[in-house]
């Protein structure tokens, strides 16, 4: 396949982009190789700058659940777009996105709308310091919460894929107030608790991990924490980032039968937009300036086109539920032809798989924690990872990511992905 082009094009971005790319694992760094410069995207495909055609299976990291290019979505955009793309005012829209989300989210009585993941997981974390008075936290091993200083210790996702441990520019001050846990482990995070006691601000998760790979929660997991936070009167807070509105109407809160104190949002409630939100319980929310003295602030949070494109997917995932029976069978469809693939192969793998969100692993042993996603053999999933380009199916280029199926998929595209694989594996 020829991707010379694109070649050219991350030789030419290296000159005046920091390595190339605008976010680190877009540089193929851990798989090697260049990264492909995509052109459009339409549907279930990518087209990139040599006129490849790719079966995507990030979805832009998960919000394209109906596609790239939703018909609806483009439309709206382009019917908002003359009234001007920024404001830096209040619209009705934010009431209206902020209305259908409370409507289809359990406990959620509150939200403020951002810019981007990161911002609102950072601010979910303020306002569990400023609700609390308390300064640290725990998080998760291998859960990537965005890019923030707090979030940085121990995180999944493109750090894993860079082998960074310790990040420079974070301080050592904001290192300490980060407590890390493995995933799955309710005795370490006991034992946190007990040295920390009546210390810890809130604790954040992926509900169902999509950094390190696709790792599900063990069974009593979350319900384990959601009792420590009632006892310790610590903040909940369920990164639904990659979960919200994929998992179901509701998110992983309605999926999984749990809620969390706040939960924050990404690019997802934009419809791939750069937008995020955070809310949660009134009692807490109501901590955030103008009405507490959490502060928080953005000219851009609630941005018009981002928010009639993510109402617009928002109202079409609320008013359709079949979207995620339908998405649920397809991954299921996927996992069960990839199975029979890779058994036949005889080589050692674990297929990870929640919802629409699916991972392979090259192991040995069950993937359950960062620990035992990283112990896999990671060589072998860089030589996957471009013999299935060469097939025209373009995956996350890190064994540390999830994939991410959207409702455009067909049938048809699903059974030339499990060919696909058995020809790379056969190529191997």
């Amino acid at each position: 396949m020829n991707r010379t082009t694109s070649a050219s094009l991350f030789e030419r971005a290296q000159k005046t982009i920091p390595g190339g790319v605008n976010s680190p694992v877009r540089a193929f760094k851990s798989v090697g190789g260049h990264p492909v410069f995509i052109k459009k995207a339409k549907g279930a495909y990518l087209y990139d700058v040599d006129g490849n055609q790719y079966i995507d299976f990030i979805a832009s990291w998960g919000p394209m659940i109906l596609g790239h290019a939703y018909a609806p979505v483009v439309e709206a955009i382009q019917d908002y777009a003359p009234y001007s793309t920024s404001y830096g005012a209040p619209t009705e829209l934010e009431i209206e996105m902020a209305e259908l989300i409370c409507g289809m989210t359990p406990g959620i009585d509150l939200i403020r709308m951002v810019s981007s993941g990161t911002e609102a997981c950072m601010s979910a974390i303020r306002l569990a310091r400023g609700y609390t008075g308390r300064n640290k936290i725990i998080k998760f091993e291998g859960h990537y919460h965005g890019h923030a200083d707090s979030f940085l210790v121990k995180a999944g996702s493109g750090l894993a894929t860079f082998n960074i441990q310790t990040v420079p520019g974070v301080t050592a001050g904001v290192a300490n107030d980060t407590l890390v846990a493995p995933y799955n482990d309710l005795d370490a995070v006991k034992k946190l608790i007990a040295e920390n006691k009546s210390a810890i601000a809130a604790i954040i998760v992926e509900p169902v991990a999509g950094n390190m790979g696709c790792v599900l929660p063990a069974t009593g997991f979350l319900e384990g924490l959601r009792k420590i936070c009632d006892d310790e009167s610590i903040v909940f807070i369920f990164d639904e980032v990659m979960t919200g509105f994929r998992l179901s109407a509701g998110g992983a809160q309605e999926k999984l039968g749990i809620q969390a104190d706040l939960v924050t949002y990404g690019k997802v409630i934009g419809a791939g937009m750069p937008v995020g939100a955070f809310g949660g319980k009134q009692e807490i929310m109501e901590h955030i300036a103008p009405l507490g003295n959490v502060y928080q602030a953005g000219t851009l949070s609630g941005n018009p086109i981002a928010m009639i494109a993510g109402y617009t997917l928002l109202k079409e995932l609320k008013s359709d539920p079949n979207i995620y029976e339908e998405l649920n069978q397809k991954t299921a469809y996927l996992h069960q032809g990839l199975e029979k693939v890779l058994s036949n192969w005889g080589q050692p793998f674990v297929i990870n798989r929640f919802g629409s969100m699916i991972s392979i692993h090259f192991s040995d042993h069950p993937v359950t924690d960062f620990a035992t996603a990283a112990s896999a053999n990671n060589d072998l999933f860089k030589k996957f990872f471009h013999a299935m380009l060469d097939q025209g199916i373009y995956l996350p280029p890190s064994a540390f990511e999830s994939w991410f199926l959207n409702n455009a998929l067909t049938y048809a595209d699903l059974d030339k992905t499990i060919e696909a694989t058995h020809l790379a594996l056969c190529s191997f």
